[in-house]
C-alpha cells in the first residue's frame, strides 16, 4: 500500500541515529513509542549502538549462554534466542505500522532482510538467506562472489561454510513493530563464541571488517538507514 506526500513523493519513515544508547532504556523507549501511537503517527527507524550485552528472546533457553562472563544478560520480549550487541555493530529498530503498510509479519521480515542484503551489496558483499533461520549470512570462502547458495543445505549442518553477519528479532504489538535487526560492522566477535548465536551451536559469526571491508559504523548505518526507509516507504 502506497500513499504520497503533498508533492507526490512516497512517505518515508523518520530516520533517527541515536548513536551509543543503553539497551534496556532503548527497549523501554520503543515500548512507550509503540503504546502511544495513533493511526496518524509517522513511522520511525532508530539506529543505535549498544554497550556489550547478551539479549534473550521470549523463547530463549538458558543453555544457549555458554559463558556470559562480565557481559550482562537481559531478558527481552522480542522473538528468537540469544544474541549479542556491542560496539561496532549497527542496530536498527524500525517502528512501523504494518496495517497501514498493508503487509503481514512474514513480508515485514522479508523486507528487513532485503534491506540488509542491499546494504551489503553497497559494500560489494553478497548476503544470503537460509530457509528457516532468519538473518543474513555470507559465504566465508567467497563473500564477494555472486553465486547463490543453491540446493538444500545439509540438514545436519545448514550453516556449513557460512558466517552470520546480521541477526533479526522482532516484536509486533497491535500491528506495530519494534526491536529489529543488528548488522555487524567492525566489532570484537569473541563474545559470540560464548553463546550459541540465535540458538545454533557452532554457528560462526562474522563482520564486515573481518571480510576485509573498510567502513566505519557511521557509514554503514547511513546505508542501512536509507535501505530500510526505502523498504518501508508508503
Amino acid at each position: 500500500m502506497t500513499s504520497t506526500a503533498p508533492d507526490g513523493s512516497p512517505v518515508l519513515p523518520v530516520l533517527r541515529d541515536l548513536g551509543r544508547a543503553p539497551y534496556e532504556p532503548s527497549v523501554d523507549a520503543m515500548k512507550a513509542f509503540t503504546a502511544g501511537r495513533t493511526a496518524d503517527t509517522p513511522d520511525e527507524i532508530w539506529l543505535v549502538e549498544h554497550a556489550p550485552v547478551f539479549t534473550q528472546g521470549l523463547a530463549g533457553k538458558a543453555e544457549h549462554v555458554l559463558d556470559a562472563g562480565e557481559v550482562p544478560i537481559v531478558q527481552t520480549n522480542r522473538g528468537g534466542q540469544v544474541t549479542y550487541h556491542g560496539p561496532g555493530q549497527v542496530v536498527a529498530y524500525p517502528l512501523v505500522d504494518l496495517r497501514r503498510l498493508g503487509i503481514y509479519v512474514k513480508e515485514y521480515v522479508f523486507r528487513l532482510e532485503e534491506a540488509v542484503l542491499r546494504t551489503l551489496a553497497d559494500f560489494d558483499v553478497t548476503g544470503h538467506r537460509v530457509p528457516g533461520a532468519p538473518g543474513i549470512y555470507v559465504k566465508l570462502a567467497d563473500p564477494f562472489g555472486h553465486a547463490a547458495l543453491g540446493g538444500d543445505r545439509p540438514a545436519h549442518d545448514p550453516f556449513r561454510g557460512l558466517g552470520k553477519i546480521a541477526a533479526l528479532g522482532v516484536k509486533v504489538s497491535n500491528h506495530c513493530t519494534y526491536h529489529g535487526v543488528a548488522l555487524n560492522v567492525a566489532m570484537d566477535l569473541q563474545p559470540f563464541d560464548r553463546i550459541n548465536p540465535c540458538g545454533y551451536a557452532g554457528l560462526k559469526t562474522i563482520d564486515l571488517a573481518t571480510l576485509g571491508v573498510v567502513a566505519d559504523r557511521a557509514t554503514v548505518a547511513d546505508a542501512l538507514g536509507r535501505r530500510l526507509r526505502a523498504q518501508f516507504a508508503r
